[in-house]
């Protein structure tokens, strides 16, 4: 009997160490871009050249990469830069989105139904589509390029759409209007409803929305490229340009400066991870 009991479960043991062996494989293939730029922050630039594969350079472990790297990019204020820009941003589409994906759920007006459909339609459009006379208007009629506020404002009516997409199908299937009738009758307003209620239900799709705003806010090069010209004003992204020279680049101090500016985006990915598929699953039932 016992035999028998061991023959049952040896093909799921087989198919688990399949599946384990499988996902371990595709996690290794994922990790190793990663692992390569962490390896060779360490290393001078004739080893990264001649020998990219090699764990650790023949002079040992080289910091002053990493501190170069600080120095040249004058990594606080960029750091700064790119935290104000994407925080502010990541902000305004959490409370703007939700917002605005409440009133579509729960009004019946036409007008909200023509509104929700613009801005779903706008979601096809490229970005490289409007980058030219986005520019050519800002830059060259109005002149107001080179300011973080108009980023951040950019940053928000692009980042828009999608988020209210998100947030309209998670309000859709996830908040029951019976808790806002109770609120209601118990003399609570429309805002105090939204606000008290309504938000805080939906903390899983607001985290995965922020994470994932985060994520492509604090690694944009294009966008912040094209309104932010002087030095003082530049992201990350754009300050790990200045290791890029016209005849030469410094791989040790690029990869240096790309570590440090990964390390941030884990912290948060560690902190939100939880709500990130639960969040997307949710959002994108019944939308």
């Amino acid at each position: 009997m016992a035999k028998k009991v061991n023959l049952e479960h040896q093909p799921r043991k087989a198919s688990s160490v399949i599946k384990t062996s499988i996902v371990s494989v595709i996690f290794i293939l994922y990790m190793f871009p990663f692992l390569l730029v962490l390896v060779n922050s360490l290393k001078r630039k004739v080893n990264i050249v001649k020998h990219p594969l090699q764990i650790l350079d023949d002079a040992g472990l080289q910091w002053v990469n990493y501190k170069n790297a600080i120095e040249k990019m004058d990594f606080i204020r960029s750091f700064g830069n790119s935290f104000i820009i994407t925080a502010v941003s990541v902000v305004l589409l959490i409370v703007f989105s939700s917002m605005a994906a409440y009133i579509f759920v729960r009004t019946d007006w036409k007008a909200c139904k023509i509104s929700f459909f613009a801005m779903m339609a706008s979601m096809v459009i490229p970005f490289q589509v409007i980058m030219i006379p986005l520019v050519s208007i800002y830059g060259g009629k109005l002149g107001i390029l080179n300011s973080r506020t108009v980023l951040i404002l950019m940053n928000f009516g692009f980042g828009t759409s999608m988020c209210t997409f998100m947030c309209h199908g998670f309000i859709k299937s996830n908040v029951p209007i019976a808790l806002e009738e109770a609120a209601r009758i118990d003399g609570c307003g429309p805002h105090g409803i939204f606000f008290k209620i309504v938000f805080p239900l939906m903390k899983p799709i607001l985290s995965t929305i922020a994470i994932l705003e985060v994520l492509g806010l604090w690694n944009d090069y294009l966008l912040p490229s094209l309104v932010l010209g002087k030095k003082n004003l530049y992201t990350l992204p754009l300050a790990i340009r200045t290791f890029y020279g016209t005849f030469t680049n410094d791989y040790g101090n690029i990869m240096a400066g790309l570590t440090l500016s990964i390390i941030p985006i884990v912290i948060v990915y560690v902190f939100l991870q939880k709500y990130i598929v639960g969040g997307v699953i949710a959002g994108a039932v019944k939308s």
